[in-house]
């Protein structure tokens, strides 16, 4: 197992960004004669949550035993509080930074597989909807999607108002980051439309796996986005369990969502 701390200059975002990647070592004691080393090593690239950062997942997961377990790469960017949706206010553009630049310097970098069978991408929380975001947005480029209790608030976007403020940030945010409201059902910023252009224009899908927890505040946008894509006959794997909005949850849905990826 190899863990890096890395920085490089985004030309996507004008600056410098952070990143952590753990890499499985396929000389780790006992690993090789898995049926996981007998095929490729998949790349995994995982999204941190709101007022996360890139080292959340390394720092409350046991990325190292899961790299070496499962014979994949973890690759963690930092994608601030963006949604990881490309933003025309800023100029930032948070959605080709993961999908294609931050996939790019890490394949040659790391000299990655360039397979999209080989390309997963994960997250939780605002990064459960970067990870089924960035996976629509770019679906030729990832395989899998393991999404964790998605912060899916499209459906709270569309009736957003000056005057609804939440605990979480206020409407001015929202509209800086998501666009103006009433834009945002045909907006590329809410991966129902992307489902729908996708439908349309009849290219695949990532296969996709949600989970949330039963005590979760987000249980039910959760089982709505599931139901929904039920509806447009995409293929989800949508599981839920006793748990809240923390890694007591994520740690144990994210081995859950490996091992349904390998499998």
């Amino acid at each position: 197992m190899a863990k890096f701390d890395g920085t490089f200059f985004s030309k996507t975002l004008s600056r410098p960004v952070h990143f952590v990647a753990v890499l499985c070592n396929d000389n780790a004691m006992g690993t090789p004669d898995t049926p996981y080393f007998k095929r490729t090593t998949k790349n995994v690239y995982l999204l941190h949550g709101y007022s996360g950062c890139e080292s959340d997942w390394s720092s409350n997961a046991p990325l190292t035993d899961l790299a070496n377990k499962y014979n994949v790469n973890f690759f963690m960017p930092n994608g601030d509080n963006s949604f990881y949706l490309n933003n025309k206010a800023t100029g930032y553009r948070y959605a080709s930074y993961v999908g294609e630049e931050f996939i790019g310097y890490t394949r040659k970098t790391f000299a990655l597989s360039d397979k999209r069978e080989d390309t997963f991408i994960g997250g939780l929380s605002m990064g459960g909807f970067g990870a089924l975001h960035t996976g629509l947005m770019f679906n030729e480029t990832f395989s899998k999607v393991i999404a964790l209790s998605s912060a899916l608030i499209q459906g709270m976007i569309k009736i957003l108002s000056p005057e609804m403020d939440n605990p979480m940030a206020n409407y001015d945010y929202y509209r800086w980051t998501f666009g103006d409201p009433k834009d945002i059902e045909t907006s590329e910023n809410n991966p129902e439309y992307l489902v729908k252009k996708l439908i349309e224009d009849k290219k695949q899908f990532p296969d996709i796996f949600m989970a949330c927890g039963t005590e979760d505040f987000l249980i039910e946008p959760n089982r709505l986005f599931a139901a929904f894509l039920e509806e447009n006959k995409v293929p989800v794997t949508f599981v839920t369990g006793p748990g809240i909005h923390d890694f007591n949850f994520w740690r144990k849905y994210l081995e859950e969502g490996l091992k349904w990826a390998l499998d």
